[in-house]
């Protein structure tokens, strides 16, 4: 997959001395039914953008999507509407990505109506069981997100990415809002769901140490580019790229007593 950002001006000939971004150069990437995969790089390495273009909420320059054996990218916008509820993204900040006027009832049955998953008589009752699969009680409903703290606004943010029953799961940064126990704690809950629910999930994150307890398999982005792929106990124990390595030396790990969903 290929992605190039052009500087603000180059297309009035105002930014000709700019040189454009290659935020993804020939990038591949499989993410298995049932499989966690981390993309893992530092900042402006790429990680963001080629989750959004995954979900086409950002268009590639070149190369393909395929999901479920489809090619995503030849979907017209209705097929795509119709189809998205099979792939969601938790992002990265819960509380910019929650309305502050709507309660948390209400950010999960709106999925629910979008996309005709339950009839507005079950929607409560499938309110109050996603709630209770991201471990957070029933009354959490009639909060709104500033009454809640960042762990519980993520267990909403997930919650809400559960709610049209998607094969797919891209989790960007989700955890680099929080503290070390908190992010311990919402990666034991996307390890748990993933396992429970078969997810194919891809989780982004610009270090390593939050992905060691939760992916199967690693991929390194680097500018743009893939520069190691292997298993996580793999390439814990064995990083093949001097970045990898870099990256594994830059971060603490986080403590055995801290996982738990």
């Amino acid at each position: 997959m290929v992605k190039t950002y052009r500087p603000a001006g180059a297309f009035l000939g105002l930014g000709a001395s700019r040189r454009e971004i290659r935020a993804l150069d020939g990038v591949d990437l499989t993410v298995g039914r049932g499989e966690c995969v981390a993309l893992v790089g530092e900042s402006g390495s790429g990680k963001t953008t080629l989750g959004r273009c995954l979900l086409r909420l950002v268009e590639p320059d070149a190369g393909s999507v395929r999901f479920a054996g489809e090619d995503v990218l030849a979907w017209t916008p209705r097929e795509l509407r119709l189809r998205r509820r099979a792939f969601q993204m938790i992002f990265q900040d819960p509380q910019d990505s929650l309305n502050p006027r709507l309660r948390v009832g209400d950010h999960l049955a709106e999925p629910l109506a979008v996309h005709g998953v339950a009839s507005r008589e079950h929607r409560r009752e499938r309110v109050a069981e996603l709630l209770e699969r991201v471990g957070l009680p029933e009354r959490t409903a009639g909060r709104y997100p500033h009454q809640l703290s960042g762990g519980q606004r993520q267990r909403v943010g997930i919650a809400r990415a559960l709610a049209t029953g998607p094969e797919l799961l891209v989790a960007d940064e989700p955890v680099s809002a929080l503290d070390l126990s908190r992010r311990a704690r919402i990666l034991a809950l996307l390890r748990r769901l993933q396992e429970e629910l078969g997810l194919a999930v891809l989780l982004i994150a610009h270090d390593l140490s939050v992905v060691e307890r939760t992916a199967q398999r690693v991929v390194v982005l680097r500018a743009g580019r893939v520069v190691e792929e292997a298993a996580t106990a793999e390439l814990f124990a064995r990083p093949a790229h001097p970045y990898t390595a870099e990256l594994l030396a830059a971060v603490p790990r986080l403590p055995a007593t801290a996982w738990r969903g």
